[in-house]
């Protein structure tokens, strides 16, 4: 039996999917509710950074289809800054009704050992909960 690979959570917006497509890609939105500070070359290839609290996340752009899919690969949590695995994060946006059904799927927790696997599914499923919370609030407060 293998180890689960994906996190999928889906939540829906009362906003339009280009109000969140800005929340999600622009310095100003991930800064507002994904960390304190960020910053973002928005192209494949292109460098992204997240800061918080003390924590730092260096991410890469990957894919890029505006307004419905942005993925980028970032450092696995609970593993040393220079372990070189990534997981790939992909949010995909869909109009629903006046509003936006949003997904996001991380995968790649398949290439960790027993306990690494543990400490960064379990961790980054709680923080997904927590994070799309913040979205809707950033959201809901602009």
């Amino acid at each position: 039996m293998g180890f689960p690979d994906r996190i999928e959570r889906t939540v829906e917006i009362a906003h339009p999917p280009a109000k969140v497509w800005s929340a999600l890609t622009t310095a100003e939105g991930l800064g507002a509710w994904f960390g304190n500070e960020a910053s973002i070359d928005l192209r494949p290839g292109g460098a992204a950074e997240m800061s918080w609290e003390g924590h730092k996340a260096n991410m890469r752009v990957e894919r890029i289809e505006e307004p419905e899919i942005f993925g980028f690969t970032w450092h696995i949590y609970g593993l040393p800054e220079d372990d070189p695995r990534r997981t790939y994060v992909e949010f995909t946006l869909a109009a629903a009704g006046a509003g936006t059904r949003l997904t996001v799927v991380e995968t790649g927790f398949s290439q960790l050992p027993d306990d690494a696997h543990r400490v960064a599914f379990e961790g980054n499923t709680k923080g997904w909960a927590a994070e799309l919370g913040e979205l809707i609030e950033y959201l809901d407060a602009a």
